[in-house]
């Protein structure tokens, strides 16, 4: 199924992928209020989609919103609750960059209404898609919701120092088995590079919303520092230097650790009770 900004792609494995951050399109109405079109799309999960497009081969599922996180976050609380307390993140329509850059021109922002109706058009249905697909393949037994993302490897106002390779999130181990983080740890390891459980990321809204293990659906995230898939560069980025280009030969041994990854997220799911 395809609308012109929600696509689903159903697959019989017990896995599903939501890409929440991979999207672009702002409307112009919405873009018009804004500084910068680079600054407004700066924070994407750049890629991340074309990154995992051998999942649909394995069998899974995937459920990707084309719009912008910077129209609406579909992986933050509605209800702006922070995920982070006490910690810098960016809201459920924000008005900020990762960096603290604002995105709209002064007294441009939207307000509660245009929050609201911004949660009816894009919010809402993202989701309604993502708990379709879980009752859809719950019925044959325990499914694994995969949340992908990443980030820049060195964003100073988020997290100190250099992010590692991966970021697997479970929540303190809320939202799954602690044998699925353990083997998605484990295919992680098999890579060599470096990985954190519930560090930085210990997994958004959508993992702690869906993940209910005592009820067969298991929710883990995955944020990947961008390193591992396209050059990321060292210092501020820039119109210039930003986003970087998607270079099959330079992402092609990430997608063989992820394949290894979501091998282990079905496997899983199969012998799971």
């Amino acid at each position: 199924m395809t609308d012109d900004w929600l696509t689903v792609q159903e697959g019989s494995a017990p896995l599903i992928i939501g890409l929440p951050h991979t999207g672009t399109e702002i409307p112009d109405a919405i873009l018009d209020r804004m500084i910068s079109p680079w600054l407004a799309r700066k924070d994407a999960d750049w890629w991340v989609d074309r990154l995992y497009d051998f999942a649909v081969d394995m069998g899974a599922s995937v459920v990707r919103t084309a719009i912008s996180r910077s129209v609406i976050d579909v992986n933050r609380d509605p209800s702006g609750v922070s995920l982070y307390p006490g910690m810098t993140t960016t809201g459920l329509c924000p008005t900020e960059t990762f960096d603290g850059e604002p995105l709209y021109r002064p007294g441009q922002g939207p307000d509660e209404a245009e929050i609201a109706e911004r949660r009816a058009t894009w919010f809402d249905p993202y989701h309604a898609a993502l708990q379709a697909q879980i009752d859809r393949l719950r019925v044959q037994g325990p499914v694994v919701l995969y949340d992908a993302h990443s980030i820049r490897s060195v964003v100073p106002r988020l997290f100190d120092g250099e992010l590692p390779q991966f970021n697997i999130g479970d929540n303190d181990g809320a939202t799954c088995a602690p044998d699925l983080t353990r083997a998605v740890e484990a295919a992680c390891a098999a890579s060599g590079d470096s990985r954190v459980v519930n560090g930085r990321f210990k997994g958004g809204w959508t993992t702690r919303h869906y993940g209910r293990p005592e009820t067969g659906v298991h929710a883990i995230q995955m944020e990947l520092a961008d390193r591992g898939y396209i050059l990321d560069p060292a210092g501020p980025v820039t119109p210039d230097n930003w986003p970087s280009a998607y270079e099959p030969e330079r992402a092609g041994p990430m997608r063989g650790h992820l394949r290894r990854v979501l091998t282990a997220c079905i496997a899983f799911a199969q012998t799971a009770p």
